[in-house]
């Protein structure tokens, strides 16, 4: 791998991908005082895990074939209509929003809100999602959504479970849920000792409550037949007996029934993937989670907030910002570190394009064709098994399911087919009077026209009165003002023009791996054959798919060096457990189950000892040395200690402090000979590719981040995707699913996830950049990846001391500047720092992870030599700022450090009192004169947020008053 007319070799793709040409790397590379790419990678890999033989994947592509090769697969999927039901629905995505926010990069590389000044534009976005979530539902808050519906359920078990723990060890599951729903809440029970009993809630709530033992009881509303039932009843009953109550509903359809809250629902979940977001073959699709007031301290996930900044104003933030997994960490219920925020924003904006007559209007056109194809169909002989329903009809027609199934496909509808004598039909937005006749010539019945002899009454089918929904929603402006395009168009525009994404400048967040989300690689994912395709939908109209999955899956077993993929775990979080449940499926299929103990290096993440709690998993804590590595004489004793009954490592490569620790083969040999496997996370996996395979060098199973590596971008937060490869001895032990024996093994430990193939409709993309780089270009990515970072150590070493670094000082692809001595001599912090690069025009790199006090940056591939000296001169700008705070010219509290982010309202306000000039406040550096990102606000007021705590729209007033 050398830099030397290297691009000249590389396809056209590889050259706009990788940032910095032949030429800068040259530059660089004497910066580091090295002659080619090459002695770089040999200084800084160790041997010990180098694969020198090169990968085994097809030459790198033009963007024109690789958009070529996938419309291929694309067109070999069959879009048919899908009224399968099972909490998916087909939807209309508003074009103003499909092309101003999923097809737009200010959208979809915005990074997680954690610095809250410059993302303002998504934060409002979610704060809609949030009050559209609380509003449906009459619940006090909702968070800022998370994985999907199945996920959400488990979250709303273990919560349930938190906040009731002395009720028993019992969870009752209406037996009316949706299957995948059932299969992931089992797949979460079963490891942390939780019992499911699925049954009749009529039979088994009423009449003196649940049994002894149940702590929390989920009800679906309406049931997944469609069924529609009056709740009332069966949570009180619950309630009675000394249980909480999760209550699984739709959104539409709460825009026409009794809102759960109204009726005593602890917790609302649900999807609110019909809300716009596009079918995916199963995902990325935003979940929500709703629940009361007095709850607020445990809910998972994230939850926007209001607060306020220095000067007043109203500004939004990630409240209540440490979570569980974070604070709790191995006592943690729940790992959910991340949300579908771009997903999340497609349905609040959904909701604020239509309004709530809108909305209402749509759910009345689905339910008054639902109540007529009941009518036709009750007319005909074949009356639904309910006649209280919203959208979706079963219809018992003994012997002859398959024959009305098949006789829709040939018209090409899917129905459901729930069993030899019983169908389901689930209509939506998209369904027409044409699909309507289709679907009841299908039953052998015609489909009459609305008060024609023989048409049923129609107050025999649909809503009861009891249920109707009387009470208000969506009262807020934001809901009533962008119904027409031009508004909406300049909405979308004002908010994106409020954050800083990576199409403005580098987000050099180190463990975060925010790379180039090319174009090309990002077109495929709205094509209708990839978009337009339900989960559920008979794998022979999914072909383009399954080859895409099984050409993913190769590629990702030939970089890592493992066996076996699973693409099933939508979100690093979930890769982690699913690989952690793999580890324990193996230890109980070789009658060891009492290997429980899983070893985790103090620096990890909490979702770590998080994942390995809820995989039934004792977290024992390994120090790491002075260096950063694990220390090996304590993992030495741990082990020792826990022969026995040792189960798992967790450990993280390149580390967590930036560094190829040089001791990991015989880290890894030590567990084996001690009986444990070696769970080695994958977040880092960009500065291994074509050079390192981890399944070749020890580990037994990693979850990998394709929203890092592989060019799957970050969405706001979400939508992630983390598949977990495996050693062939753990193959049999991956996640499987109810619905769909071909997406698992049948000894799996159950599903992970609510679709059979997590986020499907990302994957594409992380096809599309396999296929554009190849495997020259893939090992041009991490070597140049590594040299960035290297770079960046080298440059800034003299101003901020690099904490960590490995064989001959050279770091890995992240670097962790140690800004402690500078805070101790002049109290200026990270924060101040963070704060102050918004002005530079800057991101900030990762605050005070791993270590407090410190500033870890990770620059990828991506970046040209001239952002990455554009970031080097802010940071030194920055020091020379903290110099004359040194010097006495400033206190901390009155220098521009402080006084950061600076918003054009400040710079620009009549009065200005400040010790240093506006000048210096608004462009440090000269070329921001030409092109400047303003802040919309100044530094926020986090705890003022968490004392006064609203999490839903706030009034006009709040921002007029300000």
């Amino acid at each position: 791998m050398t830099n030397d007319g290297a691009k000249g070799a590389q396809s056209e793709f590889v050259a706009r991908h990788i940032g910095t040409t032949p030429a800068d790397q040259s530059v660089m590379l004497d910066e580091l005082g090295l002659a080619s790419l090459d002695e770089l990678v040999d200084a800084v890999v160790p041997e010990s895990i180098r694969a020198h033989e090169p990968l085994d994947l097809p030459p790198g592509q033009s963007e024109t074939d690789a958009l070529a090769s996938l419309a291929k697969l694309a067109d070999a999927n069959q879009i048919y209509t899908s009224l399968i039901g099972l909490g998916y629905s087909d939807t209309i995505t508003p074009a103003v929003i499909l092309r101003n926010v999923l097809e737009n990069p200010a959208w979809y590389t915005a990074y997680t809100p954690y610095q809250p000044e410059i993302s303002q534009g998504r934060l409002e976005a979610l704060l809609n999602f949030q009050t559209m979530v609380s509003d449906l539902t009459a619940m006090d808050l909702a968070n800022a959504s998370l994985l999907d519906e199945a996920t959400a359920a488990a979250e709303a078990m273990t919560f349930c479970r938190r906040l009731n723990p002395k009720a028993g060890s019992v969870f009752f599951v209406d037996r009316d849920c949706h299957p995948q729903t059932l299969g992931v809440v089992a797949t979460r029970a079963e490891p942390i000792g939780i019992e499911i009993r699925v049954g009749d809630p009529e039979r088994e709530l009423t009449g003196g409550g649940p049994s002894e033992g149940v702590f929390g009881v989920l009800l679906q509303y309406p049931g997944s037949s469609g069924a529609l039932g009056d709740l009332r009843p069966l949570i009180a009953a619950a309630k009675a007996g000394g249980a909480m109550v999760a209550v699984a509903a739709d959104l539409l359809a709460l825009t026409l029934l009794t809102p759960p809250g109204e009726i005593g629902a602890d917790v609302v979940i649900g999807s609110a993937q019909r809300f716009g977001v596009p079918l995916g073959f199963g995902g990325p699709h935003a979940a929500y989670f709703a629940t009361r007031d007095k709850y607020r301290r445990s809910l998972p996930g994230r939850l926007v907030g209001v607060s306020v900044d220095d000067a007043g104003r109203p500004a939004l933030r990630l409240a209540l910002q440490t979570r569980e997994q974070h604070i709790r960490r191995e006592k943690a219920t729940s790992n959910i570190c991340t949300a579908q925020v771009l997903l999340a924003v497609i349905a609040g904006l959904y909701a604020s394009y239509h309004g709530p007559d809108g909305l209402i209007a749509i759910a009345r056109q689905v339910h008054d064709r639902t109540r007529r194809l009941a009518r036709a169909l009750a007319g005909g002989g074949c009356p639904p098994v309910s006649s209280a329903f919203f959208d979706t009809l079963t219809v018992a027609v003994p012997g002859r399911a398959a024959a009305v199934v098949g006789a829709a496909a040939a018209e090409r509808v899917n129905l459901r087919l729930v069993d030899p004598d019983t169908v389901s039909v689930a209509l939506d937005e998209t369904t027409t009077d044409a699909t309507l006749a289709t679907v009841a010539a299908a039953f052998g019945v015609a489909l009459r026209i609305p008060g024609e002899a023989g048409d049923a009454a129609a107050g025999e089918w649909g809503i009861p009165d009891a249920l109707a929904r009387t009470s208000g929603f969506l009262t807020h402006p934001v809901f009533h003002r962008y119904h027409s395009e031009t508004e909406m168009l300049r909405y979308l525009r004002r908010l994106a023009d409020r954050d800083l994404a990576l199409d403005r400048a580098m987000i050099p967040l180190g463990s975060c791996t925010m790379k180039l989300n090319a174009t090309t690689e990002m077109i495929p994912i709205t094509w209708p054959g990839f978009s337009g395709i339900h989960p559920f939908a008979p794998l022979d109209q999914a072909t383009g798919y399954l080859q895409l999955f099984a050409e993913l899956e190769r590629a990702l077993c030939e970089i890592t060096g493992y066996a076996a993929v699973s693409l099933q775990p939508n979100a690093g979080s979930q890769g982690e457990l699913a690989g952690l449940l793999a580890i324990r499926a193996y230890h109980h299929s070789r009658e060891e189950p009492e290997r429980t103990v899983c070893l985790i290096p103090s620096s990890a993440h909490g979702t770590n000892a998080a994942s390995a709690t809820m995989a039934g998993m004792t977290v024992v804590v390994v120090e790491c040395d002075d260096d950063g590595n694990v220390d090996f004489a304590d993992l030495t004793r741990r082990a020792d200690e826990h022969a026995d009954d040792l189960g798992a490592l967790m450990v993280t490569y390149p580390s967590t402090h930036g560094v190829f620790e040089e001791h990991i083969t015989e880290i890894c040999e030590l567990i084996h000979d001690h009986g444990g496997q070696v769970y080695l996370d994958g977040a880092n996996l960009n500065a291994l590719v074509g050079l390192a395979r981890p399944g070749k060098f020890g580990a037994d199973v990693s979850h990998l981040n394709l929203h890092k590596t592989f060019c799957i971008p970050h969405g706001g937060g979400g939508p992630g995707v983390g598949p977990i490869g495996v050693g062939a001895h753990l193959a049999p032990f991956l996640p499987n699913h109810p619905l769909v024996a071909e997406a698992g093994s049948a000894s799996g430990p159950g599903a992970i996830a609510a679709a059979p193939w997590g986020s499907a409709g990302v994957l594409p993309i992380s096809a599309a950049y396999l296929a554009l780089m190849g495997p020259d270009g893939l090992t041009a990515a991490t070597g140049a990846a590594l040299l960035a970072a290297n770079y960046i150590a080298r440059r800034l070493a003299e101003h901020y001391p690099v904490l960590y670094s490995g064989r001959d000082g050279f770091v890995a692809h992240e670097c962790i500047l140690d800004l402690r001595p500078i805070t101790h001599t002049t109290g200026v912090t990270v924060d101040d720092v963070a704060k102050r690069l918004i002005d530079y025009g800057f991101h900030a790199p990762t605050m005070s992870f791993p270590v407090v006090g410190t500033l870890m940056v990770e620059p990828t591939e991506s970046e040209s030599l001239a952002e990455l000296d554009r970031f080097c001169d802010a940071m030194i700008g920055i020091r020379d700022e903290i110099r004359r705070v040194e010097a006495g010219e400033w206190t901390v509290e009155a220098s521009p450090l402080r006084g950061a982010p600076h918003p054009a309202e400040d710079v620009g306000a009549d009065t200005w009192t400040r010790a240093y000039s506006r000048e210096l406040a608004a462009y440090p550096v000269k070329e921001l004169r030409i092109d400047k990102y303003w802040p919309p606000v100044s530094r926020i007021d986090g705890a003022y947020g968490d004392r006064n705590l609203m999490c839903s729209c706030p009034p006009i007033t709040a921002y007029q008053d300000a």
